[in-house]
């Protein structure tokens, strides 16, 4: 069943439902706010690539677009509200079998009039401008005059700002209500067209276009209400228009294509918990709503399309933790996303010249520019009152050995050799050649100096060994797509040859920096017990923070994440349980990745235990933790934590590699995988391994160390028990 489901209207949980309850396609996103108006209820409309930089603001927002789901409903002269009258039986959930949202309410007016009201809602499938609503309203205790007020509201803010200049409202045909609108900075154009099945009144006035319709129902008859929405903007392609279609044939056509996407794209698992099952449903249905998939002008913010945190801002998750989803399921999607960052080629190179290197420095947030992002400080500190200078601009450099890992990934799994030659080898030997211009030669040997890795508790240090070992990667293969240019390759050989790759010292521990090893540690017990809060913060400054062996996240674990074989397998294990001790995961990224690597290492049960506490950064209880969107790529890493922990995929040689360790718990877990032109059903239960394509190619690959050939099925016997690296 794969159903989110609210048992009962709760205003405390009100904006955390409207973000897990989003609908939309990858380029219109919706979210599942309520029909009716509640204080505190954020109404959200989003479109890929549709951003504004406000006046005076250093950052762009996605533009929280009109809304269309409104509907006020008088009942006899009594305004429906679940916060009056009495409510009987309630029940809304989101069916991601097919991405519409239903709510279905028995409500008693304050006079003591029975209603039943049910609410339809969805964003097409089949048609990605369009968005369909029904409401069905049936008197239970006697006949009902029923008005229903709906259309276009232009009120809709960014947290207060205003976004939009209106041009234009417009009434064609008495049906159809036309809202045109311009982003005031950015000067894109936004046309919302709605239409009801009524006829009813029409107002204009302060940014609200709307219709009233009334009708005397009898009890027990009927009321329907349905209303046809449309989304287009100056950055469509091709011209859309409003169809003349009924929600039921909308519905029919977007059905159609969910029944493909879970068949092709799901995860299946028989597992004695079934929240397993439930929340892999989750990501994959939200990695597939919140990803454009036919414009590569546009990526996939840290909140997708289900919220304005971050303000819509595009960061590394996109290439190592969403990316690989599509990757592995649609190719030309992932291709999509890497094209995105080479069409801003341009702009990073301006970034890096900027700051003093060469090649290509991408922004550290990105938007529709291509331009950085990041604000320059962070908010005010209630306490001190002052502003904390936001540091990741400047430092956070891996971002750029991220984007060329993930060139290289694509490549390997797809051998798309023309994406290679337009785009590829391109952005592989820019980034190289910012690693070339950042390192600083001391003593005869090359190191990244002032840098942030992924643990951004740890600031301004020297040779972060994720980073190096990254811009090493980097420029390696950056090496191998430019053999012919004489001048890259003299130098990039030397750097690869002089750049500095920390190793373990005489206690076996790899140094996460320069300096970690040396600072004092303290019990982080309390921190743990709170983690995703940044409670530390509370009790230390950044500073302290700082000085402390302290991680908010998976950082030389993420190096032994993408690089299964780069270290021996007890040096991993020693240093996996040496930095967990010290990192909270105050961060969405952390669990999914230390399950991945827990599960290589053999302990299955602490790579289950993180799993399933990465499932609930945005399914657990607290009710407002996803209040201004879901988290994007920890929804990508519940997926990699099955695909390459779990089911122990590994994809870093020329072959593919399989060694599957699945929880105790589950029965069974299958999903389908493209490598390399070929699209392969994976079937793992506790004791057997199947695979089965339908070619009769063959395809070499390993399975726990040792070589076979696939050609249409392949079925091998596992045992489990001492799996390990």
């Amino acid at each position: 069943m794969k159903k989110i489901i609210e048992k009962e209207f709760a205003l405390n949980y009100l904006n955390k439902y409207g973000s897990q309850m989003t609908v939309g396609n990858g380029y219109l996103g919706v979210r599942g706010a309520l029909e009716e108006e509640y204080p505190e209820q954020v109404r959200g409309m989003y479109v890929a690539g549709i951003y504004n930089r406000p006046s005076g603001s250093l950052s762009s927002e996605l533009v929280n677009l009109p809304d269309v789901t409104r509907f006020q409903v008088m009942l006899d002269g009594e305004n429906f509200s679940m916060q009056a009258g009495k409510v009987h039986a309630y029940e809304r959930y989101l069916d991601m079998n097919t991405g519409e949202l239903i709510r279905k309410i028995t409500w008693e007016s304050s006079a003591g009039k029975k209603y039943q009201l049910n609410f339809h809602r969805f964003v097409s499938k089949a048609a990605k401008h369009v968005i369909a609503a029904k409401v069905e309203i049936m008197p239970l205790s006697g006949a009902a005059k029923v008005k229903v007020k709906t259309g276009i509201d232009a009120q809709q803010t960014n947290f207060g700002t205003q976004q939009l200049a209106e041009l234009s409202l417009r009434i064609f045909d008495e049906k159809l209500m036309v809202g045109e609108y311009e982003t005031i900075e950015s000067k894109q154009h936004i046309t919302i067209a709605t239409k009801v099945n009524k006829k009813g009144i029409f107002t204009a006035k302060n940014r609200q276009l709307m219709t009233e319709v009334e009708q005397e129902i009898a009890e027990n008859q009927l009321f329907t209400l349905e209303k046809i929405s449309m989304v287009k903007t100056s950055l469509d392609q091709v011209d859309a228009e409003l169809p003349n279609t009924t929600y039921a044939e909308l519905k029919r056509a977007s059905e159609t294509l969910w029944a493909d996407f879970w068949e092709h794209a799901g995860v299946r698992v028989e597992s004695t918990n079934d929240f397993d099952q439930f929340a892999l449903d989750f990501a994959c249905y939200h990695l597939e709503i919140m990803t454009p998939k036919d414009d590569f002008r546009c990526s996939v913010g840290a909140k997708g399309l289900t919220g304005e945190g971050y303000k819509g801002h595009v960061f590394w998750d996109t290439e190592i933790f969403i990316m690989p989803f599509f990757l592995y399921n649609k190719p030309e999607i992932a291709k999509q996303l890497l094209k995105y960052r080479y069409l801003h080629l341009k702009e990073a190179k301006e970034k890096a010249t900027k700051n003093g290197y060469n090649g290509a420095l991408f922004p550290w947030e990105s938007a529709f520019s291509g331009e950085e992002e990041t604000p320059e400080f962070a908010a005010i500190n209630i306490r001190t009152g002052t502003r904390q200078k936001v540091a990741s601009a400047i430092s956070e450099h891996h971002l750029v050995a991220d984007i060329a890992y993930a060139v290289c990934e694509y490549e390997a799994a797809t051998k798309d050799a023309q994406f290679m030659k337009e785009c590829g080898s391109e952005l592989l030997l820019e980034t190289a050649e910012f690693w070339l211009s950042r390192a600083t030669n001391r003593n005869g040997r090359l190191e990244i100096l002032d840098v942030i890795g992924p643990d951004e508790y740890t600031e301004h240090i020297d040779n972060n060994t994720y980073t190096n070992y990254m811009a090493h990667y980097n420029v390696e293969k950056a090496l191998d797509w430019n053999k012919d240019n004489a001048d890259f390759v003299a130098r990039a050989e030397a750097f690869l040859e002089k750049i500095y790759l920390p190793v373990a010292n005489e206690s076996g521990l790899i140094p996460q920096d320069d300096t970690f090893l040396e600072k004092d540690w303290i019990n982080l017990d309390k921190y743990k017990a709170a983690q995703g809060t940044q409670g530390i913060l509370l009790d230390y400054s950044r500073q302290e923070v700082n000085e402390l062996q302290i991680l908010k996240q998976a950082d030389l674990v993420m190096l032994f994440y993408l690089f299964p074989r780069m270290f021996a397998p007890d040096a991993v294990k020693q240093n996996l349980d040496y930095y967990e001790k010290r990192t909270i995961h105050d961060s969405s990224l952390s669990k999914a990745i230390h399950a991945i690597v827990e599960n290589r290492t053999g302990n299955r049960a602490q790579a289950y235990q993180f799993f399933q506490e990465a499932c609930l950064i945005d399914l657990g209880n607290e009710p407002h933790s996803s209040d201004d969107g879901l988290h994007a790529a920890s929804l990508g890493a519940i997926w990699l934590a099955v695909v390459f922990g779990f089911a122990g995929i590994d994809t870093s040689g020329e072959l593919l590699e399989i060694a599957p360790n699945i929880p105790d718990s589950w029965q069974s877990v299958a999903f389908e995988f493209s490598w390399k032109g070929e699209k392969i059903l994976v079937e793992i239960a506790q004791n057997r391994l199947h695979l089965s394509k339908s070619t009769k190619s063959v395809l070499e690959l390993v399975i726990h160390g040792e070589k076979h050939q696939l050609t249409d099925t392949l079925t091998i016997k596992l045992d489990q028990k001492d799996v390990s690296l």
